[in-house]
C-alpha cells in the first residue's frame, strides 16, 4: 500500500505540469489512482484525489477518467460527509460535469439530493461546486430538472444566492 500511495504523490506532483498531464493520462494511470481512491488510506486518497483533479485538466483525461469508472467513488466520497473526501469530490465531479461524458455519468448515480444538501449546507467552496455541477446536469436535460425541482433545488439556489448578493 505503502508503494502505491508514494507513486499517487509522485504522479501529483508531476501531474501539475501541462505536457505531464497528457502523458501520465496515456500511460494508463488513472484507473490505478481511482483503485487508490476507493482503498487507500486517508492520505493516499487525498494523493490520489488530487493527481486525479490535476489529470481531469486536460481534456482528454476527463474521458480517461469517467471510462475508468471514476464517478461512482466520487459519489461514495460526497455522500459520506465524515469521511474528509468532500471537497475533493465535489472539485472533481465539477470538473467532469463540464464534459459530456462526465455529465451522463454524473446523471446515472443520483446525484440531485446529495448536490441540493450541499447547496443547502456545505461550505462556501463546496456549494459553488455543487452549484456549477447542478447548472451542468441540467442544461438541456429536462429530466434532471424535473429532479431537481422535486428535491427543492430551486428554494436551495435562492437562499445561497440570497446570502451571496
Amino acid at each position: 500500500m505503502e508503494a502505491r500511495e508514494n507513486a499517487a504523490a509522485t504522479l501529483f506532483s508531476l501531474s501539475v505540469i501541462d505536457e505531464n498531464k497528457v502523458a501520465i493520462g496515456a500511460a494508463g494511470a488513472i484507473p490505478a489512482l481511482i483503485k487508490l481512491l476507493c482503498d487507500g488510506t486517508p492520505r493516499g486518497k487525498k494523493d490520489a484525489a488530487t493527481a486525479i483533479f490535476n489529470l481531469s485538466i486536460y481534456q482528454g483525461n476527463k474521458a480517461r477518467a469517467v471510462k475508468a469508472g471514476i464517478v461512482p467513488p466520487l459519489m461514495r466520497l460526497l455522500r459520506d460527509a465524515g469521511g474528509g473526501m468532500v471537497d475533493e469530490a465535489l472539485a472533481i465531479l465539477a470538473i467532469l460535469a463540464g464534459h459530456q461524458e462526465g455529465k451522463v455519468a454524473i446523471g446515472q448515480v443520483d446525484p440531485i439530493p446529495v448536490l441540493t444538501e450541499v447547496i443547502r449546507t456545505g461550505s462556501q467552496r463546496n456549494r459553488e461546486n455543487a452549484v456549477a455541477i447542478l447548472w451542468s446536469l441540467c442544461t438541456g436535460d429536462s429530466q434532471q430538472l424535473i429532479l431537481a425541482k422535486q428535491f427543492g433545488a430551486e428554494e436551495a439556489l435562492k437562499e445561497t444566492l440570497g446570502e451571496w448578493y
